[in-house]
């Protein structure tokens, strides 16, 4: 079952921000992940769900979604992101195909 890591992200330095985004599909890819949504326009249909910048990014399942967001090679970048951003981050299971 594929599963989803969700992210609404706050940039406070898109410099810094920016080198996350050069090294990230990388690592992404290498987990078997892809990318749905990457920051594209936005418009609020209904309430106020408090998003910013989203991105939607598709894993084969939770295991691989998480064993990315553990992983030795994204480490580093955690360290990127945080420096550079606040991030609000949920791992969400799909339904079967």
């Amino acid at each position: 079952m594929p599963a989803y890591l969700i992210v609404n992200i706050t940039v406070h330095d898109r410099e810094g921000f920016e080198e996350y985004r050069r090294k990230a599909p990388a690592v992404i890819a290498a987990h078997g992940g892809r990318y749905l949504v990457r920051g594209g326009a936005m418009e609020v249909m209904e309430g106020d769900p408090g998003l910013n910048r989203v991105v939607i990014l598709e894993f084969p399942s939770m295991a691989a979604a998480r064993g990315f967001c553990e992983s030795e090679d994204y480490a580093p970048l955690i360290a990127l992101r945080r420096a550079a951003s606040t991030a609000h981050i949920a791992l969400v299971e799909g339904v079967p195909a």
